[in-house]
């Protein structure tokens, strides 16, 4: 059986199909992953022996080039998104039995559009259960179309981002699938979600509330347990003293990496913690060379959390998932999109504290982190770790195979 993964996202969107793949691939199956052409991508999914076929542009040139995407430009990604998924996935799909993306709506309906040409059975997965319709929670806006203040009824904001996102990406996606003989749609959003959405996420965490209008499918969160041993620096570092507080933004860029390097240094400082910097997209870097500092790049997150006082970070589902499964203390300040729904997450569950808006001072991120550092809030994120779902890569990968099983025809005697 052979199964084709796809993803246009960042690391974060990246790393839970590696989980996926590696489950797929114990239970016998072929996998493929079409995935960005970041170097950081193909060399996580090489270490686990899955090929990778890049598609569409860099994230990390896009994210971090000095033009910022634009929501003017947003058609014309789309259409590129939509055609780069197309093509390579057209390619990489001979022989599949199953394809399953996630991420981006154009890619994702590129990827779409080859399972109905090739009669291959679709799967649409969210990290998320804010980007699915739900009367339990708005939408996340648009490129360029807020929600409007004055509506507060969830399934109407829900039908206006059918609309929005018909007028974002309608026109990229239809003209693409009347060039390859396909008809256009007037609701892409529901076409590319379809019916039957899968959600990977940890329940406690992330649940999916009912009753709903959308049959999802919640499997857990897709993870994969990380053996690669910390950096010997880094290891040295920790054994010196007491637990630090790690900070990072992931692949978000900062306007300012040096007010922000700054702000949150100070603030770790004023609670009398050391700290690990991360790098990440953002380049941040150390403020001076003093020894309760430590800056890392690529680094196993899953072993370095189980040895942090607390995570300071902006809130994306891959750290958020991670920082909950080793029961590490949080401090969330979202910069956007699902960012502020895990920031009232952690929150609400008590495993740490959300951050008001996105840009920390060292007296808002101290007072957060004060909150954090409490034993209270240490026992809590214990308690919710120990309720952690580790089997959503494996649930994830039976029903695949399950449901492909089941619509072939029995054999022949």
């Amino acid at each position: 059986m052979r199964v084709l993964l796809a993803a246009y996202d960042s690391r974060g969107g990246v790393e839970p199909l590696v989980g996926l793949a590696v489950r797929l691939r114990e239970l016998g199956a072929e996998v493929r992953v079409c995935a960005p052409p970041d170097e950081e991508f193909a060399k996580r999914l090489a270490e686990v022996g899955v090929e990778m076929v890049p598609t569409g542009q860099s994230v990390r040139e896009l994210v971090t080039g000095k033009t910022p995407p634009s929501a003017a430009d947003v058609p014309r990604r789309a259409a590129d998104l939509v055609a780069a998924f197309y093509d390579k996935v057209t390619v990489a799909a001979e022989g599949c039995d199953v394809l399953l993306a996630t991420g981006l709506v154009p890619a994702a309906a590129g990827v779409k559009s080859v399972a109905e040409k090739l009669g291959i059975r679709y799967v649409y997965a969210s990290y998320q259960p804010v980007s699915l319709p739900s009367p339990h929670h708005p939408p996340m806006p648009r490129p360029g179309r807020p929600l409007p203040s004055d509506v507060t009824d969830n399934r109407v904001l829900w039908d206006r981002d059918a609309q929005d996102a018909q007028a974002v990406f309608g026109e990229a996606i239809n003209t693409h699938r009347v060039s390859i003989g396909l008809p256009p749609l007037d609701n892409v959003r529901d076409h590319v979600f379809t019916d039957q959405p899968w959600l990977a996420t940890d329940p406690v965490l992330a649940p999916w509330q009912e009753p709903a209008d959308l049959d999802v499918v919640q499997t857990g969160a897709w993870v994969l347990p990380d053996e690669r041993p910390l950096p010997a620096e880094l290891v040295a570092f920790l054994d010196a003293g007491t637990p630090p507080v790690y900070v990072g933004f992931g692949s978000i860029p900062m306007r300012d990496p040096k007010d922000v390097a700054r702000v949150v240094i100070e603030a770790i400082r004023a609670q009398g913690r050391r700290a690990v910097i991360s790098r990440g997209w953002a380049d941040l870097a150390l403020i001076d060379d003093q020894d309760d500092c430590f800056v890392v790049g690529e680094v196993n997150h899953q072993a370095l959390f189980r040895r942090v006082a607390a995570v300071v970070h902006h809130g994306g589902a891959g750290t958020t998932t991670t920082a909950t499964w080793a029961g590490a203390p949080q401090v969330v300040v979202p910069q956007g999109a699902d960012q502020p729904y895990f920031a009232s997450r952690v929150a609400d569950l008590g495993i740490g504290a959300a951050h008001d808006g996105p840009t920390p001072t060292t007296e808002s991120l101290s007072a957060a982190l004060k909150t954090a550092l409490t034993p209270e809030t240490h026992a809590r994120a214990t308690a919710v770790a120990d309720t952690f779902r580790t089997d959503g890569a494996t649930v994830a990968a039976k029903l695949l195979l399950d449901a492909v099983s089941q619509e072939r025809p029995p054999m022949s005697a």
